[in-house]
């Protein structure tokens, strides 16, 4: 099995897993005992990670608090604006593409009494500034809209959409889960008042996640999701993953030395296959060409001659998606190609390939071998 689908999930890298395994066996103290020395060495550990974190998005440490993933990182953060800010308002603004743990939470919020305005995107996966404009509301407490579709890899105008919502006073929240490690990030240059990661993108382990909240200009407040032992500063209870946090932080640390290097290499891989493929009549690229991130292409492959689909062909040797990993165990075609336009039977002819720093340029070689030879 060849290994296509780097959006979903990564493996962990050698370096990751050489630096969390100690904290599992010889390193055990849990990061709250202050009394003794195993306590303390993980604290020590905890400090650092918070700091290689931080570093990666030019935040401070004290912004970074430590969850399970990025989808406990987007509840804390859309819940916790929410509840938080109800004396102003009760009005969020996302789009119809973001990720389903957003799209979720904001439904939940609905019945909860919040007003969510969903905005559209055009052919291209991208939200229409203007509109966005008009959605504000003197109820407007939060604008969620991430940073990079998983599934299109389409960025959005983050930078801009941070002004809008600082202009009505509003926080805006950007689930950067995929952004993060693939292009260099600066929150307070974009102008993100929280974003979200996951170790598991990262070439870190599965389960341990971060979520960014600015603590000045505008300081973010949050009601907590969960009470009992006032960690990470009151805002996230529970024993800290000692292990899972250190595999993080080495895992943001190697994604800032290695973000050239893997841009440059992974770019041209997936230029290869796209100019490729391209001689294939009808087959088109879903979502900006320009924007978008540099590992993921979304392709309609046209049906094949004896009425099949490209993925029934090559399933069994190349690990590809029809579409988000959170959401594949759900029959319903893609939301985030419907919502840019395309059709029950593109949908389900399209094929999201996305590759990572182990991909090579013979694996590449065999996947366009593989597909060029169904349509011959």
């Amino acid at each position: 099995m060849i290994y296509f689908d780097y959006n979903a999930t990564t493996p962990v890298d050698e370096n990751v897993l050489e630096v969390m395994l100690p904290f599992f066996t010889k390193h055990f103290g849990n990061a709250s005992s202050n009394t003794h020395e195993l306590g303390w060495y993980a604290k020590g550990a905890i400090d650092k990670a918070r700091n290689q974190v931080a570093s990666l998005i030019n935040a401070e440490d004290a912004e970074i608090i430590f969850t399970s993933g990025a989808t406990e990182a987007v509840n804390m953060a859309i819940k916790g604006v929410y509840e938080a800010y109800q004396s102003k308002g009760n009005h969020i603004i996302t789009c119809k593409t973001e990720h389903k743990a957003v799209l979720d939470v904001c439904a939940y919020l609905e019945e909860k009494g919040a007003q969510v305005t969903y905005l559209g995107v055009d052919y291209e996966g991208r939200i229409d500034l203007e509109e966005l404009q008009q959605s504000f509301t003197d109820k407007t407490i939060l604008v969620a809209i991430m940073a990079a579709n998983n599934e299109t890899g389409v960025l959005q105008d983050v930078e801009k959409i941070a002004t809008f919502t600082h202009q009505h006073q509003a926080i805006f929240f950007s689930d950067s889960t995929k952004l993060v490690g693939k292009q260099l990030i600066d929150v307070n240059e974009i102008g993100m008042d929280m974003c979200c990661l996951s170790a598991h993108k990262l070439y870190g382990p599965k389960g341990v996640g971060a979520l960014y909240v600015r603590r000045k200009n505008p300081r973010v407040s949050l009601i907590p999701l969960f009470h009992g032992g006032g960690h990470e500063q009151g805002k996230r209870s529970g024993t800290l993953n000692v292990s899972g946090i250190v595999a993080l932080g080495k895992a943001c640390e190697m994604a800032q030395s290695e973000y050239w290097d893997d841009n440059t290499k992974v770019s041209k891989l997936r230029s290869y296959i796209e100019h490729q493929l391209l001689e294939i009549p009808e087959l088109r690229i879903n979502g900006s060409t320009r924007d978008r991130l540099y590992n993921t292409t979304n392709l309609y492959f046209p049906v094949l001659k004896d009425g099949s689909s490209v993925f029934s062909k090559i399933k069994h040797e190349f690990a590809v998606s029809l579409g988000s990993a959170c959401t594949s165990s759900n029959a319903s075609p893609s939301h985030v190609l419907q919502a840019m336009g395309l059709s029950k039977s593109e949908i389900e002819n399209s094929i999201r390939i996305s590759l990572g720093k182990q991909t090579s340029q013979q694996e590449i070689e065999m996947f366009v071998s593989k597909v060029l030879v169904l349509y011959q």
